[in-house]
């Protein structure tokens, strides 16, 4: 009976839809596993289609491509150490999230999921067959467990497996960061281990889907829940895990423990790396955006420039005649200290050649909120006409206080294939301006020190749609409409929690109103980085029309 044991586990970042790709990335892992004489090489969930996969994994044609991809994989690692692989798997007319082990050139074994998460981006209930309990798989004369991602936050699945013979548990997952989960993950790991008495492998990818950025930071923990290896969080990495056997069962080594920041880095990092693979798996190495001289746009462009570099990043200023010449000065101060081409685009002939044609149809009318929105979306057709010529996508740059209660211009500056920022608290905006300001790190391709100078963070925010606007003329102050709409949004509360939480029912109601009616634009609106449990897309999903209000 061997006494030493080595996995090596693989946390990568999977393109969704790249089988080929994928088994490539998946191979090379094994390739290291094998070279530093592994016994198990482990990747994470559904590696082989990328996660998550949404409907597209239902589709016959994918999933049949991505279990032959995997049994050419099973050929190619026939020699040398077990590889275990998320992936999709069929049994007569049932579909389910697998994680096969590969061994002799061939599938040897397969854990199916049991519990299905329906929740927030998740739906695999409708998506999956849910998997019976089962037993652990052996490789060599060891017996492993595998619970799948949401599997290991349910004691049943651990302990079936305990129960019937697993001597450590490998948890493959596919989980998506939001502010603060990493604490949550180690607590139900923990329970994991105490309850077994087994060592826990917790295994997660990396990268930016869509909305979603896994952040890795895989950790291995021995019975009691001390920690015995820490894996960065955001890389893409491999380590070699060694277990040696006791009197009281396998023990994993330490090894090394990877800082784990703060969550205002984490937040930061995970904007930066969101921007980054969305371009990069969406065919886009450009980026250009509207920068006003207000603080939003400010740090979209630092996160542009921190995700792929200056000389990528185009940045434009559409002044009207209600802007500012320190809303001018800003900009260029901005622009100039990130170091990237900057372009001065003024929409008055634009802006006129508009109002003269609607003119005979307006006449009679006083000037209202159509002439500001007119404004803003020149500026959206301007920006979208660049990005269509020079081949760069157009961020967008609204806040989650703003997304929240529809104050932005839907088809003008709600333009845009992605926004960095569409999860952050325009409060939180001002305090993510002065980290950046504060710290830099090696992952940031942008320039160290002050990017953004405090006039931008200091000054009443406006939308420069008429004279002397500021956006408190039209809402809450922002440390109250962010408190209330973390009620509303982000804890799901009522009015009557707004009250007692100190807030005005009058106050209190006029925001629900606009987030309700908002709902319209936010299903138009771009996808963004998703930091917390309640963002605005697959976290969030409420009809467009709806009358019902809070009645309290």
């Amino acid at each position: 009976m061997t006494d030493r044991f080595r996995v090596t586990l693989a946390q990568l970042n999977p393109i969704v839809g790249d089988l080929s790709g994928n088994a490539a990335q998946a191979l090379k892992a094994w390739q290291q596993g094998r070279d530093a004489g592994a016994d198990l090489v482990a990747l994470p969930e559904m590696f082989i289609t990328g996660y998550n996969t949404q409907d597209l994994v239902m589709k016959p044609g994918f999933h049949r491509a991505a279990i032959a991809e995997v049994e050419k994989l099973a050929l190619a690692v026939a020699d040398g150490p077990a590889l275990a692989i998320g992936s999709p798997w069929v049994e007569g007319d049932k579909l389910y999230n697998a994680y096969l082990i590969l061994k002799g050139g061939k599938i040897a074994s397969r854990q199916l999921k049991h519990h299905l998460p329906n929740e927030t981006v998740f739906d695999e209930v409708r998506i999956f067959s849910a998997g019976p309990l089962g037993g652990p798989y052996a490789v060599g004369d060891t017996r492993i467990g595998s619970p799948i991602c949401e599997d290991g936050w349910h004691e049943d699945v651990a302990e079936t497996l305990e129960e019937t013979g697993a001597e450590f548990l490998l948890i493959p997952n596919g989980s998506p960061y939001y502010r603060d989960k990493m604490e949550v993950r180690f607590n139900h790991m923990v329970a994991r281990t105490i309850e077994t008495g087994l060592p826990v492998i917790y295994l997660n990818m990396v990268g930016g889907q869509d909305d979603q950025v896994f952040d890795g930071g895989t950790f291995v923990l021995n019975p009691g829940g001390a920690l015995a290896l820490q894996m960065p969080v955001f890389d893409a990495a491999v380590a070699h895990l060694d277990f040696v056997r006791t009197a009281d069962g396998w023990r994993a080594v330490d090894g090394a423990k990877a800082h784990l920041p703060d969550a205002w880095e984490q937040d930061y990092r995970v904007m930066v790396e969101s921007l980054r693979d969305y371009l990069r798996k969406s065919g886009f190495s450009k980026v250009l955006l509207g920068l006003s001289g207000g603080v939003d746009s400010a740090i979209v462009a630092a996160i542009a420039v921190d995700a792929i570099g200056a000389e990528n990043v185009r940045c434009v200023m559409l002044p009207s005649e209600y802007t500012t010449r320190e809303s001018l000065d800003d900009a260029e101060a901005v622009a100039k200290a990130l170091g990237v081409h900057y372009d001065y685009v003024p929409i008055d002939e634009g802006r006129s050649a508009i109002t003269n044609s609607l003119a005979p149809l307006f006449a009679g009318r006083d000037a209202d909120v159509t002439e500001e929105n007119i404004q803003s979306r020149l500026r959206g057709l301007l920006l979208m006409a660049m990005s269509n010529k020079f081949g760069e996508m157009l961020l967008t740059t609204g806040n989650k206080s703003e997304v929240a209660v529809g104050y932005a211009t839907i088809y003008g500056d709600m333009n845009g294939g992605y926004n960095p920022i569409k999860d952050m608290y325009k409060t939180r905006v001002f305090e993510t301006c002065r980290w950046r300001n504060a710290n830099h790190r090696p992952w940031m391709n942008g320039p160290k020190g002050e990017v953004i100078r405090p006039n931008v963070i200091d000054k009443p925010p406006t939308a420069e749609l008429r004279d002397d606007q500021k956006d408190s003329d039209s809402l809450p102050d922002y440390p109250e409409l962010d408190a209330i709409l973390d009620i509303l949004v982000d804890q799901d509360g009522s009015l009557a929690d707004c009250v007692a939480a100190g807030f005005d029912h009058a106050v209190a109601k006029r925001v629900e109103h606009l987030l309700y009616i908002s709902e319209y634009k936010r299903f138009q609106s771009a996808p963004g980085a998703r930091l917390t449990p309640r963002a605005f897309w697959l976290d969030r999903r409420y009809p467009i029309v709806n009358q019902w209000r809070d009645p309290s």
